[in-house]
Order: structure tokens, then sequence, then C-alpha cells
């Protein structure tokens, strides 16, 4: 049976960092379980590849922390709004949960695709943004250029959080081209990463 995602086939370190002693507590034992993760102290965050933030909102101090963290973030919160999503992902969070949603094998997952350079986001959360609302204005340049089928598919699989194999054994590419694909979007309309192309096509109403 294939791995889940372990990179270079060596576990991936992560961290849980929670203002409420019994939340963090609570997720770095579910993470524990998994064979792919190895949770380090919240104390030890730097050396983690991927930092799990618990938190009650998608607030200021919250921003500002994954933006500072050198791991890749996976947030999880009581609740999310579309426009919250959207501020996470463009300061660099690869994965978003609500609590309620955060049982071991999906935020396992969100962590394993943060690691990767994936970005996750809740279902009804993609759904909701195709229609604009709750603050998710247009983004012109992207929206006037716009994206073909593939890259299209290629991008919305990467939003719900697939890993590049996963997405070509979907769409029936090599993962050589998911690779490509992902990177001519990014490169063309000149964004940071993966999350990054996943914000700005939420945004602009291409998913």
């Amino acid at each position: 049976m294939e791995q889940t995602c372990a990179v270079d086939s060596a576990v991936v370190p992560v961290a849980v960092v929670a203002g409420d002693p019994v939340l963090e507590a609570g997720a770095a034992s579910a993470l524990r379980g998994h064979p792919d993760l190895v949770v380090v102290p919240a104390a030890d965050a730097e050396s983690a590849r991927v930092v799990v933030v618990m938190a009650d909102e998608v607030g200021r101090e919250v921003l500002d922390l994954a933006r500072s963290c050198r791991g890749a973030v996976v947030l999880v919160v009581a609740d999310l709004t579309p426009a919250q999503a959207l501020h996470a992902v463009l300061a660099g969070v690869r994965g978003l949960l609500r609590r309620r949603d955060a049982g071991p094998e999906r935020l396992a997952r969100a962590v394993l695709a943060a690691a990767v350079g994936d970005c996750t986001v809740p279902p009804d959360l993609l759904d909701r943004l195709q229609g604009g609302g709750d603050g998710a204005s247009a983004v012109p340049a992207l929206a006037g250029a716009g994206l073909s089928d593939r890259e299209r598919a290629v991008l919305t699989l990467v939003a719900e959080g697939h890993e590049t194999g996963e997405i070509a054994r979907k769409l029936c590419y090599s993962p050589r081209t998911v690779t490509t694909v992902v990177h001519d979007i990014t490169h063309r309309f000149r964004l940071r990463n993966r999350a990054h192309a996943v914000a700005y096509a939420l945004r602009a109403g291409l998913l």
C-alpha cells in the first residue's frame, strides 16, 4: 500500500502551538499516532517542517505568527469565513481546518499536504468562494487571463489537499505534468507558491 506522503522516506517533524494547553495536548496526541509524523515540542517549533496552530479565530496575531513561522503552517480554528480563509492563505497558511473537522486523520492529511507545499481548504469554503461572496472580491489580472480546463482541474484538487501523485491518478496525468501545470500557473501570474495560486484563483472566482 502506498504511503500518503513521507518526504524522502522520512517522517515529517510537526509542532503544535496553542494558547490552550488542553487543545495543544489533544492535537499532539492525535498526530503522534501517524507513522509519517513525529511531534516535536512547541518550544522547538522552528525545527519543525510543519507547525499546527490552534486558535479561536483568524486574527492579526495568528496571521503574524503564520508569516513568521519557518515551517509550513496548518491553522485549526473554531470557525472560518471565506474572507478569513483568503487572508490566512495569503499570509502563507497551507492548511485550514475547522476545529470540529480536525480529527486525527484529516489533521494528519493536512499536515502531510502542507509538508510538500500543497494547500488544504475546507470544501464548503471552496463552494462559497466560487460565488465571490463574503469579501472575496475579484482579482482583475487573474480573472482576465483565466485558467484552462486542465489548470482549473489541477488547482481545484490542490486546494482540496490532494498530493501530486493523487492528482495525477485522478486526472490520468503523469506527476511531472501536474508539477508543470502548477509551475506554469505560479510563473504566469507571478505567484509565490501553490498556496498563493489557490488563494488568487479562489478570489478571482476561477475555481
